[in-house]
């Protein structure tokens, strides 16, 4: 083996600079095209002046978390009873001051006024109504949505998780489950679709598969999934009184019944016209346990479970991992009107854009993604005709570039456009972005453990955070509506 000399090797390395240094003494910022192919040289302004890593000191990052409002909080003031029931928690001040707001024109501030009229007397009336929060993986796992349900419905009434899908992918707190193994997952938003379309309000949908011995016999073939109360989220979704079953497709006989702690309460079968159809189940308490088993020869279309209680606001998170969502008019209209008008849903939130910002390109392509955006809320609209709607637009995204985490370079204008689309479709619009801190903000939040190494995901630490953020602006807005209001009264009766 040859042995090579000091000298050899200095010889090597200036050679090599003598090689380099013209390179990069004239390369350009874009590089250099050959071939088709484009390659990148440190450039000679870099090399004599590196950048450095942009470090915001954004102050509020340290600010702790206003409490969880769990058992030992509020709703210890209230006996179990009346928790599940969903009446609200009467000493559960929650408003702070807001260091953000809902952007909106007069139609979305008079679509969220009506809400705020309706949710402000919910409880008193003994009526129902339920709040989507559709997004991409920011809030998989109930993440952000929890923090936000428990705060309205401490305030304002509510019990329960809300409606959760046959099939549950993603680890949450919010509530147990499991399902049998013959049972599939058909997603609008991946490769597992249904010929139908028929996913329902959730834009996922569950199957059981046929036995094949089963079915020459001519035997139906069951399947099950079972539920219990979680032992980990928060106060309000552990408990419920209400379990609404969603289903579609059903064209063949299919028995179902209902085990309570193992015991047998309740035989029922399914409707078999194909349509939407909705199954109601009444508990005196939360069931420990609850058990659904199908059998048919023929499987319906499993849409979604709604565990609620009595009165008050059902907040649904409906979590799309790798949704830009642009999948809404995709859905068979019937199966996702239906449950809507079912669960009176009166508040729909889009909180997308994220899985968007690193495949532009060009302005242009964030104008289309707008564009489609905007059907998607006219859609929305359509199917939730006296419902407001707030988007939330994408979160700061870090990508590595020269060493340095660096924000996306069509945030910014894909924030733009998204505002300007969302308030054209009668839409609010929150800013995300501009809420954790703007530009290159996503380091500070890895730095500050609130977000993960992927510069993308918040931590749930982080996720709270946020929520708290979105929640004091929305809180915010409905406080000036009800201060409003109470003054408009006083006038009228001072007149009088």
């Amino acid at each position: 083996m040859r042995e090579y000399k000091p000298i050899n090797v200095l010889f090597f390395l200036l050679l090599t600079c003598v090689i380099l240094l013209p390179l990069v003494y004239f390369a350009p910022i874009d590089g250099y095209v050959i071939f088709g192919q484009r390659f990148k040289f440190l450039t000679w302004g870099k090399l004599l002046t590196p950048k450095e890593q942009e470090k915001l000191d954004l102050d509020f990052l340290k600010e702790v978390v206003v409490s969880d409002i769990n058992d030992e909080s509020f709703d210890a003031q209230i006996d179990s009873t009346q928790t599940e029931l969903g009446l609200p928690t009467k000493s559960a001040v929650l408003a702070v001051a807001s260091q953000t707001h809902l952007e909106q024109n007069d139609f979305a501030n008079k679509q969220l006024n009506s809400f705020f009229s309706e949710l402000k007397y919910i409880a008193q009336k003994k009526q129902k109504l339920s709040v989507f929060h559709y997004g991409d993986s920011q809030i998989e796992g109930d993440r952000m949505t929890a923090f936000i349900r428990q705060r309205l419905q401490s305030q304002f009434g509510g019990a329960g998780p809300g409606l959760i899908p046959a099939i549950n992918v993603y680890s949450t707190i919010s509530f147990g489950h499991k399902y049998s193994e013959n049972f599939e997952r058909k997603i609008i938003f991946g490769k597992e679709k249904l010929s139908t379309k028929k996913y329902g309000a959730m834009l996922s949908a569950a199957t059981f598969r046929i036995d094949s011995l089963a079915y020459k016999e001519g035997r139906p073939t069951e399947a099950w999934i079972e539920l219990t109360p979680s032992t980990k989220g928060y106060s309000r979704c552990k408990a419920f009184t209400n379990v609404n079953l969603f289903y579609s497709d059903c064209v063949d006989t299919c028995v179902i019944d209902v085990y309570e702690n193992n015991v047998l309460i309740q035989k029922d079968s399914l409707l078999t016209d194909g349509k939407t159809h909705k199954l109601s189940i009444k508990f005196d308490k939360t069931p420990e346990k609850l058990r659904l088993v199908f059998n048919s020869k023929t499987s319906p279309t499993i849409n979604g479970i709604s565990l609620e209680g009595d009165v008050g606001l059902q907040m649904n998170n409906v979590a799309m991992r790798g949704s830009s969502g642009t999948q809404f008019s995709s859905v068979d209209y019937e199966s996702i009107s239906y449950m809507h008008k079912e669960l009176n849903t009166k508040l729909v939130i889009l909180q997308f854009g994220g899985n968007s910002i690193p495949f532009f390109k060009d302005s242009s392509g964030v104008r289309s993604y707008a564009r489609r955006l905007k059907r998607q809320i006219l859609f929305m609209r359509k199917c939730t005709p006296n419902a407001a709607i707030i988007v939330i637009g994408p979160s700061d995204m870090s990508q590595l570039r020269e060493g340095i985490y660096e924000t996306f370079q069509f945030i910014p204008y894909c924030i733009e456009q998204m505002r300007k689309e969302t308030l054209d479709a009668g839409g609010s619009y929150w800013d995300l972005y501009n809420a954790m801190g703007g530009k290159d903000s996503m380091y500070a939040w890895v730095e500050n453990k609130l977000a993960g190494q992927d510069y993308v995901h918040f931590t749930t630490k982080g996720a709270k955070k946020a929520s708290q953020m979105f929640y004091d602006a929305f809180i915010d807005a409905y406080n000036k509506w009800d201060k409003r209001i109470a003054t408009e009264k006083e006038t009228k009766f001072d007149n009088e």
